[in-house]
């Protein structure tokens, strides 16, 4: 709808507005119609006076009533040398209503008598004061009907109302023309280029290109260029990311099954009886093992076809005794003695996905226990557990060296390992996971005391989830 439009809108307030400034301007021209039609009365009315002066004060009285009625007066009087003298006189039809000095009257007062003078319908007789011209006495003084004066100043005011209409009008219609030319259109130009870059966003022949003259739409045009360039450039990126990890997925299966085939003969090279060989064997079939553990972890997170997870009520307990079981076991072989704290009530029950959080947790041990094992030094694993009124909670912490400040900054991207040698997807796909709860997975701290780690699992996400 046109009103609703920004130059429909616009149009209309410049409409009143030129209409509100000409009736600023009506009120104190009206005053001085008035003032200008009440001095005129007094002009006629001495010049009046001055063919009975020029007579010695002898004139016919059928002379004297055409004389006032052409001033439009009922009687005329004049001061002159201190002395009051009624010059042309008629008779009166009414009492005197007011009298109205024009003698240095301020303007907010002949505006106030104009405003009544159009307000009073009736007609009433005034008597008007002022100055005679050319310093003709001290004083003239008539007496007069309003009806013809504010019939007069009905008729000024109408034309001066049709001519603020004109002009208003006249002047909205340039304004409209004026905003449509310099903001409307070039604004409707922004538009149609982010409905075209839209459908297409890839194609870089529909960045925008600024070209309004208008400060502040030029800004406006080379943001959204620089928005929609740095868009593009985003896309392309994602797509070679993805037409990448699809080459990536292809190369890991392959190099896979050749590790696999080359496992195999690392296997049977175990049992060798050549001594160099039996030393060599473990070295290899650890190196092998690293490899096809890192194909393994990238194509898993190349399908990132983690299914949602499914929540079913169980004790966390149960799960952390589990991933400690396994991670004592694999510590018993380590470089240093690791020990396992287990701080979770036996009765706190969450729901989650039992396999999933099992992963998350393990992940996170795991680390935990190999940061330890890599200082040479003992250390402590300790996994805690609690709710709260709105989710549960999950600590994870070791007594390890900490991570580096680099590390901090992009510990749960995929592809940054925390240890030498590790492939970077734990952490990254652990966050994924509990992310896929409705959770998040949270560094705590890290520093030269040991790394802490926490999961929380909100309730009401949770409850919904099972529900649906």
């Amino acid at each position: 709808m046109f009103l609703n439009s920004l130059s429909g809108r616009f149009l209309i307030l410049t409409t009143v507005f030129v209409m509100l400034a000409e009736v600023l301007i009506f009120v104190p021209s009206i005053a001085r119609f008035r003032e200008d039609y009440l001095l005129s009365r007094l002009e006629r009315a001495q010049i009046a006076s001055l063919a009975l002066l020029a007579t010695d004060e002898m004139i016919d009285p059928a002379l004297e009533e055409e004389l006032l009625t052409n001033a439009g007066v009922f009687n005329v009087v004049l001061r002159r040398d201190e002395v009051r003298q009624l010059v042309l006189s008629s008779p009166i039809p009414e009492p005197i209503a007011a009298s109205y000095d024009l003698r240095d009257a301020p303007a907010w007062v002949l505006i106030r008598d104009a405003m009544a003078d159009l307000a009073s319908s009736g007609n009433r007789v005034i008597r008007v004061l002022g100055e005679p011209v050319k310093q003709a006495g001290l004083l003239i003084e008539v007496t007069m009907e309003t009806a013809p004066l504010r019939a007069e100043m009905l008729a000024y005011g109408g034309r001066i109302l049709v001519l603020s209409a004109v002009i208003s009008i006249i002047t909205a219609l340039l304004l409209f023309l004026a905003v449509q030319r310099l903001l409307v259109s070039p604004i409707r130009r922004v538009v149609r280029s982010m409905s075209a870059y839209a459908e297409a966003p890839e194609d870089a022949r529909r960045v925008i290109e600024p070209e309004s003259a208008v400060t502040e739409l030029r800004e406006a045009e080379e943001a959204l260029q620089s928005l929609q360039r740095q868009l593009t450039g985003a896309l392309r990126q994602k797509e070679r990311l993805a037409q990448l990890g699809g080459a990536v997925a292809r190369i890991s299966h392959d190099l896979r099954n050749i590790l696999t085939t080359a496992q195999l003969f690392a296997d049977r090279m175990e049992t060798s009886d050549d001594p160099a060989v039996k030393r060599a064997a473990p070295k290899l079939v650890g190196s092998i093992s690293r490899a096809v553990n890192l194909c393994e972890s990238t194509l898993a997170f190349g399908k990132a076809e983690e299914p949602p997870p499914r929540l079913h009520l169980f004790h966390l307990r149960g799960l952390v005794d589990e991933v400690v079981e396994a991670e004592r076991l694999a510590a018993a072989n380590g470089a240093a003695p690791v020990e396992f704290l287990v701080d979770v009530p036996a009765n706190l029950a969450i729901r989650a996905d039992h396999e999933q959080l099992a992963r998350v947790i393990s992940n996170l041990a795991r680390n935990a226990r190999q940061a330890i094992e890599a200082t040479g030094r003992p250390g402590t694993v300790e996994i805690g557990a609690g709710e709260g009124e709105g989710d549960w909670w999950v600590r994870v912490g070791d007594t390890g060296p900490g991570l580096p400040a680099k590390t901090k900054e992009r510990l749960f991207q995929p592809f940054q390992s925390v240890r030498k040698g590790g492939t970077g997807l734990g952490l990254a796909i652990a966050a994924e996971l509990v992310r896929g709860h409705g959770g998040r997975l949270e560094l705590v701290r890290s520093d030269e005391d040991g790394t802490e780690f926490i999961i929380r699992l909100p309730k009401a996400v949770a409850e919904t989830a099972a529900t649906g």
